[in-house]
């Protein structure tokens, strides 16, 4: 069915039914359709589209639904706006659940009702619009959250320089280019909240299609002349007599070049350095053998007997496609991921469900709201720890229920196939690793004939092949590493010399730490997206958290604008109160447990990579920089004053 085909009774048939009250609210302005009674419940793994709606019920939707459209769009006016009191109860009634009221600002922003960017930085005044030319800044990076500090300080009017060491943007989505590959949040969700997309092709999206998405917006918002591609920053120190940083950088040619900022993004990521695993004889391979990062589209994996190293979320995706070409795979599992039903993770959006978006007022505003809820808190109690709890395969009784549901879920998809249903549940409490989507093509995939799933302990590599614990030897044309990215190692690619010529990575000693992810003493002016602490294992999208860290970042160059200082800098007592904070609520997490070993810690044991809290925390602390928090140059201040 094209869209030029979709009707609206085509449409209705695959609404999310709560979005559409949502919608007939604003077209209808009756309060009574968002009454408390008659609230959506929204079953674990159950069709969230009905949510739990009678079926005469459901029909009443549809047919008010149907009545108010042909209105709409024949030309009858909409009723005057909701009141504030009359959004909120929408709210509550699209969440399923009362609100709590420390939400309410947060999700209000977020859903964005009136169309205005709320996280637009409003540099206006003479006094800004005078300090913003002088006020340049050189961002690391050209992937989402550089694009984003791009188009921020665009707003702002204040000069920027992106470094890309690509020829393209896009950042993750222009290197991982393997089979497969897609996001695992869903696609109306993982979009700048001002750029939202209503043609998504699916529910979650593909690479493919996420490039073209950033590389439209970087477009949109004419970046390109801003960006230095195919440019790598060496190296960015701190000129303390000048109150400048220097960035030195290289291009592709191997010429150098020198720019002066007042302020250094790092937007740099966290998973974009491949990690190999710590095996013997790693280079002794003679066949094709490369990372799933670095995929190699000369290798023509048809017929060949492949090894697969890895069972995280790269190789979850492309190893079932490599199945169906190779001869014989094998999968090399050192701990199973725990597996989330999600049906609709290969189902491409209909016509339908396109047409609604675009056509039904505020339906995709209530709709990505859905979304966002069920991501905001999503399980993030069932993750949390009960110290009294005894037991290390869960952390409390509820996540001891989630631990059932998901074994449960897991055996239901090869009831013939104990054995491999024992290798496929996980030891450790959900929520202490990464959790993958899974529609049941992984599964699938691990029972065909030609496919193998191997949990004995390599022992090293061969020029041949792998040789497990039990000395079993295998010979495989290609070996392909799933095995993640060095995400510990932050801002692995460059050197930062800050106060007394002093490095980062020595200042860290292997334990990356930031105030709210975002600066550290002793770097002034210098702001990290996505930095330390700032990921996410069981709510929300990462670009949420860029957004939040890149008004913060803003707000103190605003800060240093409005003041007339010239550096800003964190305090350290500010910087290490937060991070005893994160800590002790890490340790209160499934991925804080004594039990578990992932890549969310680092070396020495600390979860390095994890925000422990609520969304909205992470919100609120961000809305702009507290000035006691900070230290502002008081040579320059004084002088302003």
């Amino acid at each position: 069915m094209s869209e030029e085909t979709v009707t609206i009774d085509h449409a209705l048939a695959e609404a999310h039914l709560p979005a559409l009250v949502a919608s007939l609210v604003h077209m209808t302005g009756d309060a009574s359709l968002v009454d408390r009674d008659g609230w959506p419940i929204y079953a674990p793994f159950g069709d969230a589209r009905t949510a739990g709606f009678s079926k005469a019920r459901q029909a009443e939707i549809r047919a008010r639904a149907r009545s108010a459209l042909e209105a709409h769009m024949a030309g009858a006016p909409l009723p005057p706006s909701p009141s504030p009191e009359l959004i909120g109860k929408t709210m509550d009634f699209v969440a399923g659940a009362q609100i709590p009221e420390r939400y309410a600002a947060f999700l209000t922003e977020e859903l964005g009702l009136s169309g205005r960017d709320g996280k637009r930085p409003d540099w206006s005044s003479p006094k800004l619009k005078a300090a913003a030319p002088r006020m340049p800044v050189v961002i690391v990076g050209a992937g989402m959250s550089g694009l984003l500090a791009g188009i921020r300080l665009s707003q702002a009017g204040v000069p920027f320089t992106i470094v890309e060491k690509n020829a393209e943007v896009g950042g993750t989505w222009h290197e991982n280019q393997y089979p497969e590959c897609r996001v695992d949040n869903p696609s109306h969700l993982y979009s700048y909240s001002f750029e939202p997309n209503h043609d998504w092709p699916a529910h979650f999206s593909t690479q493919p299609v996420l490039l073209a998405y950033f590389q439209r917006v970087a477009r949109k918002h004419g970046l390109g002349p801003h960006i230095r591609f195919e440019t790598k920053v060496e190296e960015a120190a701190f000129d303390e007599a000048r109150n400048l940083w220097r960035v030195r950088i290289r291009d592709k040619a191997g010429r150098e070049e020198t720019l002066e900022a007042r302020a250094v993004i790092s937007a740099v990521g966290q998973l974009n350095q491949p990690r190999y695993p710590d095996v013997p004889g790693l280079e002794t391979f003679t066949g094709p053998a490369f990372h799933s990062a670095r995929w190699r589209r000369d290798v023509d994996l048809k017929g060949k007997r492949v090894a697969v190293i890895g069972t995280g979320a790269s190789a979850f995706q492309f190893a079932p496609e490599v199945a169906k070409e190779a001869a014989q795979l094998t999968i090399f599992q050192r701990t199973p991921p725990w597996l989330a039903p999600t049906p609709d993770y290969h189902h491409p959006t209909t016509a339908a469900e396109r047409w609604l978006l675009e056509h039904a007022p505020y339906y995709e505003k209530w709709y990505r709201f859905w979304l966002f809820w069920m991501l905001t808190d999503g399980i993030y109690e069932q993750v949390k720890a009960d110290p009294a709890w005894n037991g290390t395969d869960a952390v409390s009784a509820a996540n001891a229920e989630l631990r059932s549901a998901l074994s449960m879920a897991i055996a239901a998809q090869a009831p013939d196939a104990a054995d491999l249903v024992r290798k496929l549940i996980p030891g450790y409490p959900p929520g202490g690793k990464r959790m993958l989507r899974d529609n049941g093509v992984w599964i699938a995939a691990l029972r065909r004939p030609n496919v193998e799933l191997v949990t004995e302990p390599i022992a090293r590599i061969t020029e041949r092949g792998v040789v497990t614990a039990d000395e079993r030897t295998r010979d495989f044309d290609v070996i392909i590493y799933g095995t993640g990215f060095s995400a510990s190692h932050f801002l692995k690619t460059l050197e930062v010399e800050g106060r007394g010529g002093r490095e980062l990575h020595a200042a860290w000693n292997g334990d990356a730490r930031a105030y709210l992810g975002v600066t550290t003493p002793g770097f002034p002016n210098f702001f990290m997206i996505y930095g330390p602490n700032t990921n996410i294992v069981v709510n929300g999208s990462i670009i949420f958290f860029s957004e939040c860290a890149v008004r913060y970042i803003v707000g103190c160059l605003k800060l240093l604008a409005e003041t007339g200082a010239e550096t800003i800098e964190v305090r350290t007592d500010v910087h290490d109160a937060f991070n005893a904070k994160v800590d002790a609520a890490n340790a209160l997490m499934a991925w804080g447990s004594p039990h578990v070993t992932s890549w969310y810690k680092n070396a020495l044991g600390r979860v390095s990579q994890n925000w422990p809290f609520p969304l909205v925390d992470y919100w609120t602390a961000t809305l702009a920089p507290n000035p006691d928090d900070f230290i502002l140059d008081a040579r320059v201040k004084a002088a302003a004053e």
